[in-house]
């Protein structure tokens, strides 16, 4: 009889991979926060937001949403859309929502919908105000190419050597 195989014990401190049933339940519970972060909003903005986040799912169906930067003052947190880094942000403010690309500036925009952070040089945002109507083919062509980009730069940093130094 053969002996059994050992299985290999994780190392201490090694977090145990969540099951993928404890993933979805996280991913449900995570957009119901979005939702309910839209409905807080009413009028133009959630429309707005509503939007946005329906195109981002368009342009990507493997888009992972998150709410970071929950605070007493923002207990909703901030909607953040994710694929091998953040992609970008959503905010409400009084005038504006504001999508923020994360390594926006790192991407061409053909069709100029970045209008605002535009001084930096990661990040660039769009600013859309009641009543304006946002490209849906050139937002979505932003989302794919901000994808593209963190998958790119997630392969370099794979591929980078690692920088030790010797004591």
């Amino acid at each position: 009889m053969a002996p059994k195989p050992k299985r290999s014990e994780p190392k201490a401190g090694a977090a145990a991979k969540p099951s993928a049933e404890a993933e979805r339940a996280t991913a449900k519970a995570v957009s119901h926060l979005i939702d309910e972060r839209i409905r807080s909003l009413g009028g133009w903005r959630a429309e707005t937001l509503a939007k946005v986040r329906r195109l981002i799912h368009e342009a990507d169906p493997d888009i992972m949403e998150e709410c970071k930067w929950i605070k007493p003052s923002n207990p909703l947190g901030v909607p953040v859309w994710s694929r091998a880094g953040i992609v970008c942000t959503g905010e409400a403010y009084k005038q504006v929502v504001k999508v923020t690309f994360a390594r926006g500036a790192s991407l061409a925009d053909p069709r100029g919908l970045f209008n605002s952070s535009l001084d930096g040089n990661t990040r660039r945002a769009i600013d859309i105000r009641e009543g304006e109507v946002l490209d849906a083919e050139a937002f979505k062509a932003l989302i794919q190419a901000a994808v593209a980009e963190n998958l790119r730069a997630g392969a370099r940093d794979k591929k980078a050597p690692m920088n030790r130094s010797n004591p």
